[in-house]
């Protein structure tokens, strides 16, 4: 069975085409893309989803949907999910891009809650794999909003918060680099949102902690010393503690050209790097975690697992 599924979030737009063998259940990447879109472009700031960032979004879609057909065989025709997440959901304007993804794909956006992204987020990293001594926190660090699920087997507890790169990067990370003080104003809200998280995730009972998404994918690629990105490296990669300190302090330290410099930056993630790698740095200092394990597979893996 080959199915597609497209994760639209609030600073790229995903595709993954994969075979489910039914045998085994086991998920084989056909195609696996990703293009930054940043779709949640001031979206905090004006509750809307800006022209040129729904443009940019239907671009790299059209794409996709010309992938889609051509892998669909001679059937012409496949499963497809398309969800999205945090700057959508916030949207006062999201009529907009439900209306251009339907053209596009000939379905209509799910314009998921955070407790869904966070159930699929969990289902994606932890289905079919040895993450861990369980039960596992994963988080999911997103350009809007940051997942929390802990489980074992299912879900235990989920909580999603708006905090992300994107969202902290506008709100407070504007220097270059960003001042002392910008710095404690984002430690201050990612502090809060983590208090909410604990009123309701039993995030204290888990063993393991399991890191999602662009954010966590590139400080573990930085922590390795990789002279490209290579997701066979960084995927399930064990980085210490002391090595997401390390590396969070000094992207927080570092210009907009010295972070371009890093081999393994994406062009679209420079501007935002430093608040995903913070968000990440306080969630292992919290919870006194050593390490985290690092994962490729994420929401876009849980997508497709739903199709089955």
């Amino acid at each position: 069975m080959r199915v597609a599924a497209v994760d639209c979030g609030t600073n790229s737009v995903r595709l993954l085409i994969a075979d489910v063998s039914p045998e085994t259940g086991e998920l084989t990447d056909v195609e696996r893309r990703m293009e930054i879109v940043r779709l949640g472009q001031g979206v905090d700031r004006t509750g809307r989803l800006a022209p040129e960032a729904l443009e940019r979004t239907f671009t790299a879609m059209r794409s996709y949907a010309k992938l889609i057909a051509e892998h669909a065989g001679p059937s012409a025709w496949m499963p497809v999910r398309v969800v999205a997440t945090s700057a959508t959901r916030d949207a006062s304007n999201r009529s907009e891009f439900v209306a251009g993804v339907a053209e596009i794909f000939g379905v209509e956006p799910e314009v998921v809650t955070g407790e869904e992204e966070a159930g699929l987020s969990f289902t994606g990293a932890t289905r079919g794999h040895d993450t861990g001594e369980p039960p596992y926190l994963v988080v999911d660090i997103g350009g809007g909003s940051t997942e929390f699920v802990v489980g074992s087997g299912a879900v235990e507890g989920a909580l999603s918060v708006d905090i992300g790169c994107v969202r902290l990067t506008e709100r407070h990370l504007k220097g270059d680099p960003p001042q002392p003080e910008t710095v404690e104003a984002s430690i201050a809200d990612i502090e809060a949102a983590m208090d909410r998280v604990e009123a309701v995730v039993p995030v204290r009972d888990a063993r393991t902690l399991v890191g999602l998404a662009g954010s966590v994918t590139t400080v573990a690629g930085i922590a390795l010393g990789l002279p490209a990105y290579d997701p066979a490296r960084i995927h399930h990669s064990r980085i210490p503690a002391a090595q997401v300190h390390e590396v969070s302090a000094r992207l927080l330290e570092m210009t907009r050209d010295e972070r371009a410099a890093i081999p393994v930056m994406h062009p679209g993630r420079v501007d935002v790097i430093g608040a995903g790698a913070l968000i990440l740095d306080r969630i292992v200092r919290r919870y006194g975690f050593a390490e985290v394990v690092v994962s490729e597979h994420d929401i876009l893996d849980g997508i497709a697992w739903s199709l089955v």
